[in-house]
């Protein structure tokens, strides 16, 4: 005797019914009389009888599906986000496709319970400040990676991360901890003494429980560079590091094409910020930096183990493809 979920005739009416009038399993089952167990096996012999074909159209910002396997294969990353970039769109509309897919992406990634570090900077500012609107349901706590009492902005808007750290509790929910320190020491050896305070310290703890550090890329040989603008650096000094092999840096800390930061102590060591050799410990580091400049500074980053996801744009994803082709050949 064939049985109801053979019924060829009634399979098409479920999957019509499903489909093409957006009823859920139970509603199909109760117009029909059928249970909803019957419903779903219906389904999917409607897809194994070729009634129903599913054809999936990749919107925009997902079309790079091989050359994201292609990175991180290359690159042994955990995971990469491209998204498109055009010659023909503008650089701020460039910006925009960037900062609201890594907003996105960050949304779909934070998980209950996770204890995430917010780097300083334009870019993470950018990405936070993206009008999108998120649940606000889970258990997350941000925690700012360096130290930043300062009354100084860039252009007139503060990307320091004790705020960066409030920006994004306020959008994607959870609480936040500040590090009350200033960010960068005029000697080592003060900024030493001050981290035993106990006022200061509970930020160490807090660094060793993250699971997840979200950090800007920066290249040090920019003309406009947000150090330079917060008043952390001076040009002289971010000359002298450039000069030194400093290719990128990340939490106000350099580090050469090969990630190491040895040759950049004597400004690093002046840094309140969480150390680039801890950030390797954090199981998720994600990075964001796009066009081909940051090229060598995220080679430099990934090469430390300072990032293990990678948010970019096309143009700097092809160069990095390029670059490793060249290295294996």
């Amino acid at each position: 005797m064939k049985k109801i979920v053979d019924d060829e005739r009634l399979i098409y009416k479920v999957c019509s019914l499903y489909y093409q009038d957006d009823m859920n399993q139970q509603e199909v089952g109760d117009f029909l009389g059928v249970s909803r167990s019957s419903v779903l096996r219906m389904l999917q012999k409607g897809k194994d009888l070729g009634i129903v074909t599913i054809e999936l159209h990749n919107p925009r910002f997902y079309d790079y599906g091989d050359m994201e396997k292609t990175l991180e294969r290359a690159y042994g990353l955990k995971d990469v986000l491209i998204v498109e970039n055009s010659v023909l769109d503008t650089r701020q509309e460039a910006a925009s496709y960037i900062f609201g897919t890594t907003s996105d992406y960050l949304d779909s990634f934070f998980k209950d319970g996770d204890r995430i570090g917010v780097a300083m900077g334009n870019t993470l500012n950018n990405v936070v400040s993206t009008n999108k609107t998120y649940e606000k349901n889970k258990d997350l706590l941000f925690v700012a990676l360096e130290g930043s009492i300062s009354r100084i902005t860039v252009d007139g808007t503060d990307v320091q991360g004790n705020e960066l750290a409030r920006k994004f509790a306020e959008k994607f929910g959870g609480t936040y901890t500040q590090f009350l320190s200033p960010a960068v020491f005029s000697d080592w050896k003060v900024l030493e003494f001050f981290m035993k305070e106990k006022a200061v310290n509970y930020i160490l703890d807090e660094f060793k429980n993250l699971n997840v550090v979200v950090v800007g890329i920066g290249v040090p040989d920019g003309t406009e560079h947000t150090l330079d603008k917060a008043g952390y650096i001076t040009s002289s000094e971010r000359r002298t590091l450039v000069e030194y092999g400093a290719v990128g840096d990340m939490c106000l800390q350099f580090y050469d094409k090969d990630g190491n930061t040895e040759p950049f102590r004597f400004f690093n060591d002046r840094v309140a910020a969480m150390r680039l050799e801890d950030i390797r410990k954090v199981p998720n580091k994600i990075g964001i930096a796009g066009r081909e400049r940051k090229v060598e500074a995220v080679i430099g980053a990934i090469n430390g183990g300072y990032i293990n996801i990678l948010i970019t744009d096309t143009e700097c994803a092809q160069k990095l493809i390029e670059r490793a082709e060249k290295k294996e050949a």
